[in-house]
């Protein structure tokens, strides 16, 4: 089906290009000309795109996530309340819920199509009613069909949203030139401009950081925007010092799933 309307905006589109998807469908692509997001048409093909979620040529995947791990320890410990509730929303496998349970951050798996293998035990139980201090949701964005509905959900959960997509480039590129298209797995159908947050960010009285490309902040803090991209500029070297200062959680999160088999 040719979409008619943008899928965040319900502006009208215009015809980008054509590719094939999973080296057999054939699919449009189309631009907004209010909000600059792009999209795939009606993707018919995602049944056969998520026979397996976690894509095979997701190569990046564990250097990725420890890089997420500084970025979200620096940002959590300096702008939020780093002992609250957080919850990684398509937390895949779990290993970035791990990795921040390590640090000492009391971080909760949710994924509706993956198998939680590294963070079993902590599992988000939204029946619960607990306050989540903020939500992070990265490499998510751009799986979402219906992305305003999926975020409306979201803020349902928590109003500081962290996530990582990659912003389009514009003028967008061809099909061959872009590599986050992601042809080869057909699992990627909606991108990202800055306007398209900016929009987002406004119509749910939010505000909106990022540091230029891939990691984003929805929020109703009020933030210096340089000291946003500072912060993700310096983990790496900062989270180290925080680590220090922390209690990690790898202990007494053995205790307690030894408890609980026994």
């Amino acid at each position: 089906m040719i979409p008619s309307v943008c899928r965040v905006c319900k502006m009208k589109v215009e015809t980008l290009f054509s590719t094939v998807l999973l080296q057999k469908h054939p699919t449009q692509y189309f631009q907004c000309l209010n909000c600059g997001y792009v999209q795939t048409e009606e993707p018919y093909w995602l049944p056969e795109a998520y026979e397996s979620s976690i894509n095979d040529s997701d190569t990046g995947m564990i250097m990725r996530n420890l890089w997420l791990r500084n970025v979200a320890t620096t940002l959590i410990y300096f702008l939020f309340d780093h002992k609250g509730r957080f919850l990684d929303y398509g937390s895949g496998y779990g290993v970035f819920v791990r990795l921040m349970r390590d640090v000492g951050f009391d971080f909760y798996w949710q994924d509706k199509h993956t198998e939680n293998l590294f963070a079993q035990g902590f599992e988000f139980s939204k029946s619960e009613n607990l306050s989540v201090e903020l939500l992070t949701c990265f490499e998510t964005f751009e799986h979402f069909v219906k992305p305003a509905v999926e975020l409306d959900n979201l803020l349902c959960i928590s109003r500081n949203i962290l996530l990582s997509t990659e912003f389009v480039p514009d003028p967008a590129p061809p099909p061959d030139k872009w590599w986050y298209y992601g042809v080869e797995h057909g699992q990627h159908i909606g991108f990202f401009r800055k306007k398209t947050f900016e929009y987002l960010a406004k119509k749910n009285n939010l505000r909106f950081y990022t540091n230029g490309q891939n990691i984003h902040l929805l929020t109703e803090k009020r933030l210096l925007p340089s000291s946003f991209k500072w912060m993700t500029k310096a983990s790496k070297f900062v989270t180290p010092l925080i680590q220090r200062r922390m209690q990690s959680l790898t202990w007494k999160d053995f205790e307690k799933l030894k408890a609980s088999v026994s």
